[in-house]
């Protein structure tokens, strides 16, 4: 069961993606990050068979970032010959260093880091391009500048549209008033943000979903089916346009697809 007929608009872009898309911290960084067991980077011959069976499933759209170690930069030449096949999404705001996270939300490094990841991506144009936020997220979106930049660089079309990766409901409200897309963290464990989901579907802006699995621990969960519960929940809201999901386990990967595929067609 593939996801190929049922990708959906990503809000007014013009972009149609797949209803999950694949997260890809993990082939890039293994340090601080918050899942249930440990793991260990895919090398290139198993980064590029995950990303040939996620193509093959139906999925077309790829979440990168800076603070995803060399994700961007191991990308680049896997993905070579392939840019038309994927919607990307990558981030300014965070950097990852030495296994520390640092923010930085002026305009000068946004630049900066557009074309870095650019250059890492092997692309001329990145399809979203989100800020990384560290939690403050009004005031990063109210007084540093960067929406302004990066509506700018949507204007230069050098990016298809701009959002933030938030943590709270007035954070995501205003960067879907001003911008594209939010991503917005849902789960069977965490659903605060549903104010803007509910903003989303009403003025027809994307939304991402981030830890949809609540970062692989509603897997954990004891009893029922914790997956289709959370793919009921999450593709239940009308807002929903990707979850992003980040297995880097072939069998994982094809069951989340089956399964979402289920619930989808299932709610017709």
């Amino acid at each position: 069961m593939s996801l190929h007929d049922l990708h959906r608009p990503l809000g007014a872009s013009g972009l149609r993606v797949s209803p999950l898309g694949l997260g890809t911290v993990k082939l890039g960084r293994d340090q601080g990050v918050k899942y249930p067991g440990s793991f260990r980077i895919p090398d290139d011959r198993e980064a590029r068979a995950l990303l040939q069976q996620a193509r093959e499933l139906g999925i077309n759209l790829i979440d990168t970032a800076p603070a995803y170690g060399n994700s961007e930069e191991r990308l680049g030449p896997l993905l070579r010959g392939q840019r038309q096949d994927w919607v990307i999404v990558s981030k300014v705001g965070e950097e990852f260093d030495n296994g520390q996270s640092r923010f930085d939300f002026s305009p000068a490094h946004a630049r900066f880091s557009l074309e870095r990841s650019l250059r890492r991506l092997h692309t001329e144009h990145i399809d979203l391009l989100l800020v990384h936020s560290d939690g403050h997220d009004v005031e990063i979106l109210r007084n540093s500048g960067i929406y302004e930049t990066l509506a700018a660089l949507k204007q230069e079309g050098k990016i298809g549209g701009y959002g933030l990766s938030g943590k709270t409901v007035a954070g995501g409200l205003l960067a879907l008033e001003q911008g594209d897309c939010a991503m917005v963290t849902y789960n069977l464990v965490e659903q605060t943000e549903k104010p803007v989901l509910d903003y989303a579907a009403a003025h027809g802006k994307a939304i991402l979903i981030k830890k949809a699995l609540a970062s692989g621990h509603a897997c954990l969960a004891e009893g029922g089916d914790p997956l289709r519960a959370s793919f009921e929940l999450i593709f239940g809201h009308p807002g929903t346009s990707s979850a992003i999901i980040g297995t880097i386990n072939p069998q994982h990967l094809a069951h989340n697809v089956a399964t979402a595929a289920a619930v989808i067609r299932a709610r017709g």
